[in-house]
């Protein structure tokens, strides 16, 4: 007859709206700490994180976590106590589009900064960045932190428009057809 504990103030959009922000980001600093720091890198890097996908996944089908189970979270009929109708719908895509091009352009200002200049080299040749005395862990964690922030804001547009996430969602089977799909 209660929320789960992990649920509570969700019904305030700026709480639900911050968390949106602040669990993915979060979670995304403490694992790049602790891998960045530990200097994994490549493939063994992407196994890692395809196994915490993985493990994510599972926790949230178990039902005992209060996120839904098998069925996720399903029903989404209503944001900020307006029913979701056609004309909600196309505003929902309208703001994706928006968020598209706004995250482009932050996207673009960052790859075209000095900020954006220290991570190619990183790319490019980690070693030589480290001895010209930048850290490389520092811009490697930051990035990847932000890149969690905007996967988790296109999370949340993504749900009210489909009405309905369950953890299949989560599948690592999703981001190895994506990488598949820009190598091609």
């Amino acid at each position: 007859k209660e929320f789960p504990w992990q649920w509570w103030n969700t019904d305030q959009f700026w709480w639900a709206a911050l968390l949106v922000v602040a669990v993915p980001g979060l979670l995304a600093l403490v694992f790049g700490f602790f891998a960045f720091r530990s200097r994994v890198k490549g493939v063994y890097f992407s196994i890692i994180t395809q196994a915490l996908t993985f493990a994510a996944m599972l926790l949230f089908f178990r039902n005992a976590t209060g996120f839904g189970g098998n069925n996720g979270f399903t029903d989404f009929k209503r944001i900020l106590g307006i029913p979701i109708t056609a004309q909600l719908r196309v505003l929902l895509c309208v703001m994706t589009g928006l968020t598209l091009i706004a995250f482009f352009l932050m996207a673009r200002a960052i790859v075209h900064s000095k900020y954006g200049r220290v991570l190619q080299a990183i790319r490019d040749a980690e070693a030589r960045v480290m001895f010209t005395g930048y850290d490389p862990v520092a811009y490697k964690l930051s990035i990847w932190t932000l890149s969690a922030v905007m996967c988790a804001v296109a999370g949340a547009l993504y749900v009210p428009q489909v009405g309905i996430i369950n953890p299949g969602e989560m599948s690592p089977a999703a981001s190895i057809e994506m990488a598949i799909w820009a190598a091609v």
